[in-house]
């Protein structure tokens, strides 16, 4: 029999995750020094979770749609946020300041669809088998914001390779 998960197990996991979007969050807020290998890890991470959310819809299928608008949107949004946000260099440092609603926004819509799903008890349930307990509200918000990240970390890396 295994052993019980300890009861203070959650209430540290959280709070690692809240730090974790505390520090994402903080990011879209003032004027940031580009770091050229931190963007690029950026990018490979994201496409690597972008082609799983993709993979997702052929085990999912019921959420296609719903992360198909997403993905759209976040492009959209993406693009926007990038003709928004100012390159200039400080200090002979290159660096930005990204529109920091948009981002901020989807973020916070990300984390008021979680905190929506676990209030029903989505998440104490378990996974049902072919995950028929999938949201494709909640999925296709994973999209928007994965796809937001994407196209904001290549064109800000396009960009700054043209400043520098």
């Amino acid at each position: 029999m295994p052993a019980p998960m300890p009861t203070y197990l959650p209430w540290l996991m959280t709070a690692g995750f809240g730090w974790l979007y505390y520090r994402r969050l903080r990011r879209h807020f003032g004027w940031q020094a580009w770091q050229p290998r931190r963007t690029l890890v950026r990018i490979a991470i994201l496409v690597l979770v972008a082609a799983m959310l993709g993979l997702a819809v052929a085990f999912v299928p019921h959420v296609a749609a719903g992360m198909a608008v997403g993905a759209l949107a976040g492009i959209g949004l993406g693009v926007f946020a990038l003709k928004h946000t100012r390159f200039d260099v400080r200090e002979g440092r290159p660096g930005y300041t990204p529109n920091p609603w948009i981002g901020g926004a989807l973020s916070v819509l990300l984390v008021a669809r979680l905190a929506w799903r676990w209030h029903d008890g989505a998440f104490s349930q378990g996974m049902a088998p072919g995950a028929a307990n999938a949201s494709p509200l909640t999925l296709g918000l994973a999209a928007a914001l994965v796809c937001y990240g994407l196209v904001q970390a290549i064109g800000l890396h396009l960009r700054m390779r043209q400043k520098a």
